[in-house]
């Protein structure tokens, strides 16, 4: 499995287009090489360079396995609460000075989650536990001028 973006190359900076100096929408994504059993898929996105430990900027499933690309912008079926304590994306937006990274995690799953909307990264986590199919991960940089 790999998950791959147009907007930005592993290891390479995030256009301010998805940040909270831009528009602050989710960059376009799409998926590759799905196991065959892949029923939906699972993204977490994270920050471990904030200041205050590991900031959660999107925690969302069930994204049908059958499309493998998702523009610019676009919600997944099921989205919980990110860092901010708001349902869905937000950004890259760290301190001024040095580049953060940012951590695009994507995990196809055996099965559909039933949670609720307001489930964090950490329900997901545990929802997903035996469900993993295969997981891939995108890393981009940002920082905030």
């Amino acid at each position: 499995m790999e998950i791959r973006s147009v907007a930005f190359k592993q290891m390479q900076g995030i256009p301010n287009e998805y940040s909270c100096q831009g528009k602050n929408v989710s960059p376009p994504l799409t998926f590759h090489d799905l196991p065959e059993k892949t029923q939906s898929i699972a993204l977490i996105v994270e920050d471990p360079d904030a200041p205050g430990g590991t900031f959660i900027h999107w925690v969302a499933w069930n994204w049908p396995s059958s499309i493998h690309a998702i523009e610019a912008g676009v919600a997944f079926p099921d989205e919980g609460i990110n860092s901010k304590g708001k349902i869905g994306y937000t950004g890259p937006c760290p301190p001024p000075g040095k580049p953060h990274r940012y951590f695009f995690k994507a995990f196809a799953l055996d099965k559909l989650l039933l949670l609720p909307n307001n489930s964090t990264n950490k329900d997901l986590v545990k929802a997903m536990e035996g469900h993993i199919l295969d997981q891939s991960e995108l890393v981009g940089t940002y920082q905030r001028s």
